[in-house]
């Protein structure tokens, strides 16, 4: 007897069609991974795409220096990170909190723990050993792996195309999630090559831009500078400037020099008001406290302390605790009348001025910002446009700072988008059951 709205499936007969139903994943990183997981597990067959040779190679390069999962700050303090987008991003972080993503870690037989500024990281701090547990899981569970094939959109009869090894390709999919990351390291697949191919149809792209980046100085380094200092750490420094709305930003950490300007995680912090201001007025002045620990009055009375035969670079090193990097920063900016004004010098080493003209290259930036705009999406982060097609982790429009937001909310979003997809693949078979 045929099925009618009268006579409900039974369970098996439900498995069945959802055995039926194939969902191609294209992305091969954390939110697409994630986005395979949660459809494997929802009972559809799921062939993931990766232009690649293999997947997963930007999270690699991340667990390089340290694998930062997450982050185990208090959950509100943990979504503002997320800036303008913190609303729209709070309900994929409540449905896989950092607490839960790193019971999920666990699940793969990788151990964490906190560092001590509240990052979570793998217990053997690399990367590798647990996307290796992962991708085991994953092929076990019955995802098809299909590296080297490279989207190219559309055809006419809504077929993915795909350039692999052995030509074009046509994969016909009942319901399709696109994870296809931002546009920094594109050697590593995040190019920003579906930009067009969404804008071909209709759909709302935020230009993409870097974020997480270092930034040039006006008029750029001298060759003494960079040839001695390129690559020096400018260790505990407070950063502070006021952006094109009269907001002032302050904040300390660690920054480096470039070869061109500033770079390190006090600059990726503030990578996004650094990047619009400059946007919005050609260039912004930053200010830069190189002795935090220092009061003003103290840094004044150390460096007015009479200094005998020593040098000038000694007298700060054992006076003020001004070195190597610092003091190098000090002689670039600061014509020779200054530097031998004690006052004018001590005001100097705690409000250095130092204009920024651009950030660095979206291709150099650690992430993006920018992407599938969040009003072309729905809840469930299927494309309004395109009925069927998901979106999801960096390729959508927002950003975040590095100490593992970047990677919850791309797991996040790729739960959410696989669940997404599970959902319009239920509503649409049993419309027709």
């Amino acid at each position: 007897m045929p099925d009618t709205p009268h006579r409900p499936l039974s369970p098996e007969r439900h498995a069945a069609r959802r055995a039926d139903r194939t969902v191609a994943v294209i992305g091969g990183g954390p939110a697409g991974l994630m986005a395979a997981e949660t459809l494997i597990q929802g009972g559809v067959r799921v062939d993931l795409y990766d232009a690649m040779p293999s997947v997963g190679r930007k999270f690699l390069l991340a667990g390089v220096g340290g694998m930062n999962i997450t982050h185990s700050e208090p959950f509100d303090a943990f979504l503002s990170r997320y800036g303008a987008r913190a609303p729209v991003i709070k309900p994929l972080l409540e449905a896989l909190p950092p607490a839960a993503l790193r019971a999920w870690v666990h699940g793969l037989g990788v151990e964490t723990f906190v560092g001590s500024s509240g990052r979570v990281f793998p217990r053997d701090m690399k990367a590798a050993p647990l996307l290796r547990a992962w991708l085991h899981r994953l092929r076990e569970s019955g995802v098809r792996v299909h590296v080297r094939h490279r989207w190219l959109g559309w055809d006419d009869a809504g077929a993915l195309r795909f350039a692999a090894p052995q030509g074009e390709l046509a994969v016909q999919a009942d319901a399709a999630v696109l994870a296809l990351g931002g546009g920094s390291w594109a050697k590593l697949g995040s190019d920003g090559a579906w930009v067009p191919l969404l804008a071909q149809r209709g759909i709302g792209v935020a230009p993409l831009a870097p974020a997480n980046c270092g930034f040039d100085a006006a008029g750029g380094w001298s060759e003494h500078l960079r040839s001695r200092f390129a690559g020096q750490p400018l260790k505990t420094v407070a950063l502070r400037f006021t952006d094109a709305a009269g907001l002032t930003h302050e904040r300390r950490g660690e920054l480096m020099l470039s070869d061109s300007g500033i770079e390190g995680s006090l600059a990726y912090a503030l990578s996004a008001p650094l990047r619009d201001t400059i946007a919005a007025q050609g260039t912004v002045t930053v200010r830069l406290d190189l002795a935090p620990d220092k009061t003003p009055d103290r840094v004044v009375a150390e460096v007015a302390h009479p200094r005998g035969a020593r040098s000038l670079s000694s007298h700060l090193q054992s006076r003020a605790g001004i070195r190597g990097a610092k003091m190098a920063l000090l002689r670039e900016i600061l014509p020779a009348e200054q530097l031998n004004d004690p006052a004018r010098l001590a005001h100097a080493i705690k409000s250095l001025p130092l204009t920024l003209v651009a950030p660095r290259p979206l291709d150099e930036a650690i992430s993006s910002a920018g992407g599938v705009r969040f009003e072309a999406l729905d809840a469930r982060l299927m494309l309004r446009e395109l009925p069927g097609v998901f979106c999801a982790g960096e390729m959508l429009d927002w950003e975040a700072p590095t100490g593992g937001y970047l990677l919850t909310a791309c797991f996040a979003s790729g739960r959410a988008a696989g669940q997404g997809a599970l959902t319009y693949l239920n509503e649409r078979h049993a419309a027709t059951d």
